[in-house]
């Protein structure tokens, strides 16, 4: 299958390249680079001595775009080009707005006029807000706390609406949880300006980069007082996208959460770092953040009942140890010499 991948540049998009690829689908990265790395696609193609066709373009330029489909004869478009930092997404919702819903209806329009009929979107569970209750199940009450999980939140409408609309049209909508690790092989990692993610900021102190890690509160309703989130590795993820994406008939409109249903404490993270690094790793104690919830974590049977998919990293050591092995090679990121 010839498959468009959108912000195919960034870490979980150039893993996506990188496992679509090892399917032996025919794979375009399409990026502007804002935040994504040319040298991920580098390291690809030195590992698998195979040129990565890419196309450096703004999913906003319609037409442009619409050319690419054309060019590269599409099948099938996995998009993840977003923006996705909650803080950000606060102080400056109408970049979010802008590049994550108006980008992603560029990108319908553009597929629109192109003839391209199916699509698998990157959501997230930020459409979802604060849950009364756990685990998340798809049926659940939509209410984002914030504009990143909105910009999500309007996309998944607008492609219920098209969708409606064009019954040849079919999606998918994964909505995932925290994803973490790097490639198993280390090729590919995690490389993130500014980092907020807490397993990457971990390893960054036991690299010597930073001198401690702050747990945001202690006095959570949870068996060690620290938030609970849902840790699924990235490759896992990806995988799951291409078997959804194979499942895809026309008129599918599906939903999924994207998780593997269990979760583990700020506290219990730290721990396994330092077990993984063999590494002290200071941590300190800071206050609680504004709107998190002391619990998140999915419900993914409906994934894995209608897709067949279940998570190959269900301990969170081994996800911190391909993480580790990225990090500890590439301790500057792609930004290495």
């Amino acid at each position: 299958m010839n498959v468009l991948v959108t912000g195919g540049a960034g870490y979980i998009g150039s893993h996506a390249v990188k496992h679509l690829r090892e399917q032996g689908h025919h794979v375009v990265v399409l990026d502007n680079l804002h935040r994504g790395h040319r040298a991920a696609l580098d390291a690809i193609e030195q590992a698998s001595g195979k040129h990565v066709p890419f196309e450096e373009l703004d999913l906003r330029h319609t037409e442009a775009v619409t050319s690419a489909l054309v060019h590269h004869k599409i099948d099938c478009v996995m998009h993840f080009a977003a923006l996705a930092y909650v803080g950000e997404s606060v102080t400056e919702p109408l970049t979010y707005y802008d590049n994550n819903t108006a980008g992603t209806l560029s990108l319908l329009q553009a597929m629109h006029d192109a003839g391209v009929r199916r699509l698998v979107f990157s959501s997230t569970c930020a459409t979802y807000g604060e849950p009364a209750s756990m685990p998340i199940v798809e049926t659940m009450p939509q209410s984002p706390i914030n504009p990143y999980g909105w910009s999500k939140l309007f996309v998944e409408r607008i492609l219920i609406d098209y969708a409606n609309a064009n019954k040849d049209f079919a999606f998918a909508a994964l909505r995932y949880f925290n994803v973490a690790g790097s490639a198993a092989d280390g090729t590919i990692g995690e490389d993130h300006e500014p980092e907020t993610h807490l397993i990457p900021i971990i390893l960054e102190v036991a690299l010597g980069q930073r001198e401690h890690v702050t747990i945001f509160g202690e006095d959570y309703d949870t068996p060690d007082g620290t938030c609970i989130r849902d840790y699924i590795h990235v490759e896992d993820l990806v995988a799951a996208h291409s078997m959804v994406m194979q499942k895809l008939n026309p008129a599918d409109q599906r939903f999924y959460n994207l998780g593997i249903g269990q979760g583990y404490s700020v506290k219990q993270i730290v721990d396994a770092a330092r077990e993984v690094t063999g590494r002290d790793i200071p941590a300190q104690m800071g206050p609680r953040r504004p709107g998190d919830p002391p619990s998140l974590y999915a419900n993914a049977d409906k994934l894995r009942t209608e897709v067949g998919w279940t998570p190959s990293y269900t301990d969170i050591h081994r996800v911190i140890e391909t993480a580790w092995r990225w990090y500890r090679n590439h301790p500057d990121g792609y930004a290495q010499p």
